[in-house]
C-alpha cells in the first residue's frame, strides 16, 4: 500500500480546480431541506477571502431534517412544552458524516450535497452563511468506548478507505464551485486525539493511534485545499483533559499532528470543546479557592484535583497551552453548548453554606451528574446557550462561537444491545442500571430506552428543552429570520462613541427615532463582529494593548435584516489591563500568572518583537523562578530564551513561554527583554 505521503502527492490538486457543476436536487428529502426557514436563495458569487472568525457576521445553516423531528415532537407534546420545542426548531446544528454512506445519503437522512444545496438556498444576499459539518469516521473510531464504534478497522485497509472513499469523496463535493460562497466549518474527528492522551494503555487505542494521527493530518490537508473550509479539531472537555498532566500532553499532541500537515498551522482555524458532552459553560457559584481545613475546592471528590471546573476554564487553559506550543495567537475556540445548560428545578440558585467541602461542592455545582466522566445520555441535562458568534464575557477563552455540534435529541448510544450494520456496539456506560468502575462504582445516570448513537431520542429532547438554561425565551440568540422576511433594513445607529480603559473599550450609540423594529445591535471591531447587545451600549474586552481600532455598530430586526454600519470611530487601547507599560527594548515581555495553588503556580511570559524584529531575544526571568516544566522556551541562569522555532521573532510578532513552578507566584508585570 502507498504511504500517506505518496497518496497526498499523487492526488490531483483540488484547491483551485472546480470540475463539477451543481447536481440537481431530485429527492423529497432535498426538497424539504431547501424549504428550510432561513429565507430566499441568492445567486452564487465569487468566493470571499478567508476571515479570522467564520461565524462573525454570518448566519448558520438550519438543518430542516432535524427541525422536522423537533416540530413533530412539538406536535406530540402539545401545550407549553410543545411551544418551547418549536421555539428552538430553527436553531443551527451540525451535519454529521458518521459513515461513508452518509455522504450520498442513507436511512438516517439526506446526503452531503443535498444539505449543501439547501444551505445555498438559505443564504441571504450580502450575508455569509456557515455550514457546520462533522468529520467522523476514522479507522478504529471511538477506541475506548463502544457506543460510537465505526465501520473502518484500525488497519492499512481501513486507512485506505478512509482517505479515498470518505475524505476524498467529501472534498470532491465541497470543492464544487456551487458551494464556494459558503463558509464551511468542519469539526474534525470528535474524541480521537484526546483518546491518545488519556487512554494510551488501552490496546485498541494503541492499535488505532497511528491511524488517528495520519487520518486527522490527511483530513486537515485535504479540507484546507478546498479554500473555504475552516477546520476545528476536537479537544474533548474540561472533565477529560483539564488536569495539567493531561492538558499539556494534549497541546503537544495537537501541535505534533498539525505540524505534520503540509499546510501546518494554516490547516486549522481552531479547536472545539465539549462536543456531544454536557460539561457546563460556567460554574457560577464555584471558584478554586481555599476552603479552609477541607483544602481547595478542586480537592472535592467531584473535581478530583482538576482546576478546570467548566468549559470557560478549559478553553482559556487550552488557548494558553496551544499558543505556547507555537499556534498563532489568532487561534479560535468553539464550545458545543447543545446539552450543557443544566437548568430546571434542580439547578442551584445560590452558593452552598455547608462547611463540609464535598457537601458544599455538591450543593453549589450546576453540573448534576454523579461523576464528570458520565457521558452517555446524562439524565437532568438541558439545552445550553443558543448558537451565537463571538459571545462576550469570556475574553481569555478567545471564543469564535457557541455551536450546537451535537443536534439535541440525538442519542449518544443504546441503553441495551441493538443489532445494527453501522459498527456501533453496546456500551455499559449507556446502561442506567450499571455501576461503572470508570465512575468510581457510581451509576451511569444514563437515560433508559435509548436508541443507537445518532438516532432521534425524543424523551431526551423533551428533557433537554425542559431543563434549558438559559430557559427557552430567556437568552440565546434570535432563531433566525422568518421564511418571508421584511426586506427593509433597520436604520443605521447614530452618535457612536468609544472610550478605552486598558484593553477594554466601552461603546455607546443611539438609534433613529423612527426605527421601532430594532431588536438588537452588533459592535464591529475593524469590520468584524466583536459582541452583541440588546441595549444601546456594550463593552468589548480582550483587545490588544496600545492598539488603534475602528469601531462601528449595526442594527438588526426580528426578521434578521441588518442595517449598514454606522460612521466609524477610532479608539486606542492603553497598556494591558491598565497596568504599566512593558520595559522598552528590542522586544517587550509581560509576565502573568495563569493559575496558582498552595505551594505552586503556573505562569506565562508573552514576548513581542519591536519594529526591527527580535533575533535571538532574551528575557530576564521572574525573580527566583525555578522550574523543570517549561515550554515554548529555555530557562538558563535566570534568563529565558526562545526554542528553535521561536528564537527569532519578525517585526511585531509575538510568542508565549509557559511554565509550572513551585513557590509563590510573582506579581504580574513587565520584564526586561532584549
Amino acid at each position: 500500500m502507498r504511504s500517506a505521503w505518496e497518496r497526498r502527492k499523487g492526488a490531483p490538486e483540488r484547491g483551485r480546480q472546480r470540475r463539477r457543476g451543481r447536481a440537481a436536487a431530485t429527492t423529497a428529502a432535498v426538497a424539504a431541506l431547501v424549504a428550510a426557514p432561513l429565507g430566499a436563495a441568492t445567486s452564487a458569487g465569487a468566493a470571499e477571502p478567508r476571515v479570522d472568525n467564520p461565524f462573525a457576521g454570518a448566519d448558520q445553516y438550519v438543518n430542516s431534517y432535524w427541525s422536522d423531528n423537533v416540530e413533530a415532537a412539538a406536535d406530540r407534546a402539545g401545550g407549553s412544552l410543545g411551544d418551547s420545542m418549536r421555539a428552538v426548531a430553527n436553531e443551527p446544528t451540525s451535519v454529521w458524516m458518521d459513515r461513508i454512506s452518509a455522504i450520498e445519503g442513507n436511512a438516517d437522512g439526506p446526503g452531503l450535497r443535498a444539505h449543501l444545496d439547501a444551505a445555498v438556498a438559505q443564504k441571504r444576499a450580502g450575508t455569509p452563511l456557515v455550514f457546520n459539518l462533522v468529520i467522523y469516521d476514522l479507522p478504529g473510531r471511538d477506541c475506548y468506548a463502544l457506543a460510537s464504534n465505526g465501520e473502518l478497522p484500525a488497519a492499512d485497509e481501513g486507512m485506505q478507505r478512509y482517505e479515498t472513499e470518505y475524505i476524498d469523496a467529501i472534498v470532491d463535493i465541497l470543492d464544487d464551485p456551487a458551494y464556494e460562497d459558503l463558509r464551511i466549518v468542519a469539526t474534525v474527528e470528535p474524541d480521537s486525539l484526546p483518546n491518545l492522551v488519556t487512554n494510551s494503555s488501552e490496546p485498541l487505542c494503541q492499535q488505532a493511534a497511528p491511524y488517528y494521527r495520519e487520518g486527522v493530518a490527511y483530513a486537515l490537508d485535504r479540507l484546507h485545499d478546498v479554500g473555504n473550509v475552516y477546520s476545528y479539531i476536537d479537544a474533548a472537555h474540561a472533565g477529560w483533559l483539564g488536569w495539567p498532566n493531561n492538558a499539556q500532553p494534549a497541546a503537544q499532541l495537537f501541535a505534533e499532528v498539525v505540524g505534520s500537515t503540509e499546510a501546518g498551522f494554516d490547516s486549522v482555524a481552531g479547536f472545539v470543546t465539549n462536543t456531544a458532552n454536557s460539561t457546563p459553560l460556567t460554574e457560577p457559584f464555584l471558584e478554586d479557592e481555599n476552603f479552609g481545613s477541607g483544602g481547595f475546592v478542586r480537592q472535592a471528590e467531584f473535581y478530583q484535583w482538576n482546576t478546570d471546573f467548566d468549559e470557560a476554564d478549559w478553553t482559556a487553559h487550552l488557548y494558553d497551552l496551544l499558543v505556547a506550543e507555537g499556534f498563532p495567537s489568532s487561534i479560535g475556540m468553539l464550545i458545543d453548548t447543545s446539552r450543557n445548560g443544566w437548568g430546571g428545578p434542580d439547578r442551584p440558585s445560590a452558593e452552598s453554606t455547608s462547611t463540609d467541602l464535598n457537601t458544599y461542592v455538591d450543593e453549589s455545582r450546576v453540573d448534576r451528574r454523579n461523576h464528570r466522566g458520565a457521558w452517555c445520555n446524562p439524565s437532568g441535562a438541558g439545552l445550553g446557550e443558543r448558537p451565537q458568534a463571538t459571545p462576550s464575557g469570556y475574553p481569555d477563552s478567545h471564543l469564535d462561537a457557541f455551536v450546537w455540534v451535537k443536534p439535541p435529541g440525538e442519542s449518544d448510544g443504546a441503553s441495551e444491545e441493538i443489532d445494527n450494520d453501522q459498527g456501533k456496539k453496546f456500551d455499559r456506560m449507556c446502561d442506567p442500571t450499571f455501576n461503572s468502575p470508570k465512575l468510581d462504582g457510581l451509576l451511569t445516570g444514563a437515560l433508559p430506552d435509548a436508541p443507537l448513537a445518532g438516532q432521534w431520542f425524543e424523551s431526551q429532547f423533551a428533557m433537554l428543552v425542559t431543563n434549558a438554561y438559559p430557559p427557552i425565551g430567556d437568552g440565546g440568540t434570535d432563531p433566525g429570520p422568518d421564511p418571508d422576511p421584511d426586506t427593509t433594513a433597520p436604520s443605521v445607529p447614530q452618535g457612536v462613541t468609544a472610550t478605552a480603559d486598558g484593553t477594554s473599550v466601552s461603546v455607546s450609540w443611539s438609534a433613529s427615532t423612527d426605527d421601532t423594529r430594532v431588536t438588537g445591535y452588533s459592535v464591529l471591531v475593524d469590520g468584524e463582529a466583536a459582541t452583541t447587545s440588546s441595549t444601546t451600549s456594550a463593552t468589548v474586552t480582550g483587545l490588544d494593548p496600545k492598539t488603534t481600532y475602528e469601531i462601528t455598530v449595526t442594527a438588526r430586526d426580528a426578521a434578521g435584516n441588518t442595517s449598514a454600519a454606522s460612521e466609524p470611530v477610532s479608539v486606542t487601547t492603553g497598556a494591558d489591563d491598565g497596568g504599566p507599560d512593558p520595559v522598552e527594548g528590542a522586544c517587550t515581555a509581560v509576565y502573568s500568572t495563569t493559575n496558582s495553588w498552595s505551594g505552586g503556580y503556573q505562569g506565562q511570559v508573552v514576548v513581542t518583537a519591536g519594529d526591527d524584529g527580535a533575533p535571538g531575544w532574551a528575557v530576564t526571568a521572574p525573580a527566583g523562578l525555578s522550574t523543570t516544566n517549561l515550554w515554548g522556551g529555555v530557562l538558563s541562569g535566570g534568563t529565558i530564551t526562545g526554542a528553535a522555532w521561536n528564537a527569532d521573532l519578525a517585526p511585531g510578532a509575538s510568542t508565549t513561554v509557559g511554565f509550572v513552578a513551585n513557590g509563590t507566584a510573582p506579581a504580574d508585570g513587565p520584564l526586561a527583554c532584549d
